[in-house]
């Protein structure tokens, strides 16, 4: 059985800012690397650029590519609407310039700025230190300004194709509704067999799909990834320029990583309809639920658990038949003053966690740890109990989210800020 490709690739931590530095992939395109790929396409008529990185790296990028080619900006085309493929727009643009997008992203554009402050605070604690170096890194080489992020205009948009060509290259945009956002989409260069696919296949090639994200998106849909990931199998590349870290080159390894990530989405999606079908509980099938040998992919963004999560929820929304207390405000730490004094006080509950935590049970541990942390923040039994027990989910972890996650919470409960 071929080794799936993930194992030898870069995985999430590897994700860093732009630097000065570009990798000419043929005689025509160029990778500048950062928080997203963002790629120059030079022809004789002109360049074309693909995703503009965050708008506090885009000048790197465009010094980078104005070191190669001076031509003029005919296009710029975003994969897909996400902060980290639009940023720099407004920078890179000049006179004349047609920005092309997919028709959803207005909507996806939209989307962001109503939540921006709420996903801001919830993707810092993954992201602060990368941004801070990124900033850093601008202002040491190039100076001046902080570039202000773009919400970009699109000049040109499309529902399912669109076709043109430029210096003897014809490129067609092909809509992939099923990628991280609604308005994603890919580039193909038929005379190349080359394809652009941004982050249709998530972040991390190789991996399960980021079908929920912890940092606040909204859900994808296990079927739509399957239809759009086939619109790619179809075109037979030679060549996937992905949205983070090397292109992936060959069509029988490409064709051999698609066909077991489809088979992974769907082998999921499939379990966990029966599943619910069958009475099971989410939090049985997120425990039941385990990819076999030959559908082996990579969980370094996106996790297996978490997706059979999203199916049900996506499928069913978020009432789980269990108690009438999930159809109101009052949470479950609301009696947690209440178990505490029922135990004999904190003190008990905590040595109960550590007895937990010695038995491997990391997450009781950390559940109970929280009665305790609830009413009482400061209780250095519990904070040390629960900081134990996630430093060794944070030893278990190939996750970059995740392990961003534990490692914020991890620093939260030995600086007495809580569970």
């Amino acid at each position: 059985m071929p080794t799936p490709l993930y194992r030898s690739r870069p995985g999430g931590f590897d994700i860093q800012p732009a630097s000065l530095s570009v990798t000419k992939l043929n005689d025509f395109i160029y990778l500048s690397e950062g928080l997203s790929n963002s790629f120059l396409i030079v022809t004789p008529e002109g360049r074309v650029i693909v995703n503009t990185g965050m708008g506090f790296e885009a000048p790197i990028h465009k010094q980078n590519y104005d070191a190669i080619d001076d031509g003029p900006l005919r296009y710029i085309i975003l994969t897909q609407g996400h902060v980290d493929h639009v940023g720099g727009v407004d920078l890179m643009r000049e006179p004349g310039t047609e920005i092309i997008a997919q028709a959803s992203l207005r909507a996806q554009q939209e989307d962001d700025a109503r939540i921006q402050p709420f996903r801001a605070s919830r993707s810092a604690f993954a992201f602060q230190e990368t941004i801070a170096k990124a900033i850093a890194y601008v202002q040491e080489n190039i100076g001046g300004p902080v570039s202000p992020q773009s919400r970009p205009e699109p000049t040109i948009t499309f529902d399912d194709r669109y076709e043109f060509e430029l210096g003897g290259i014809r490129f067609e945009l092909i809509a992939v509704p099923g990628g991280e956002t609604t308005d994603s989409l890919v580039i193909w260069l038929p005379q190349h067999r080359i394809c652009f696919t941004g982050n249709l296949f998530s972040a991390l090639f190789g991996h399960f799909p980021n079908l929920v994200t912890i940092r606040g998106d909204r859900y994808r849909e296990a079927l739509r990834f399957i239809d759009s990931l086939d619109r790619v199998l179809a075109l037979e590349p030679e060549l996937l320029l992905v949205g983070h870290h090397a292109p992936v080159e060959g069509w029988d390894l490409i064709r051999e990583e698609l066909l077991r990530l489809r088979g992974a989405v769907e082998y999921v999606h499939d379990a966990v309809v029966r599943g619910m079908n069958d009475g099971r509980t989410v939090e049985d099938l997120m425990r039941d639920i385990q990819l076999p040998s030959e559908l082996e992919v990579g969980e370094g963004y996106g996790r297996v658990s978490w997706s059979v999560r999203a199916i049900w929820e996506n499928y069913a929304g978020w009432f789980h038949h269990r108690s009438v207390t999930e159809l109101y405000h009052v949470p479950a730490s609301s009696v947690h003053a209440d178990l505490v004094e029922l135990a004999g006080g904190p003190d008990a509950i905590a040595k109960q966690a550590e007895a937990r935590l010695a038995a491997g049970d990391l997450l009781q541990a950390i559940h109970l740890a929280e009665v305790v942390l609830t009413p009482d923040p400061a209780h250095a039994g519990a904070r040390k109990v629960s900081a134990a027990a996630h430093s060794r989910l944070d030893a278990e972890s190939e996750n970059f989210w995740l392990s961003s996650w534990i490692r914020r919470k991890i620093t939260a409960l030995r600086e007495g800020g809580g569970s």
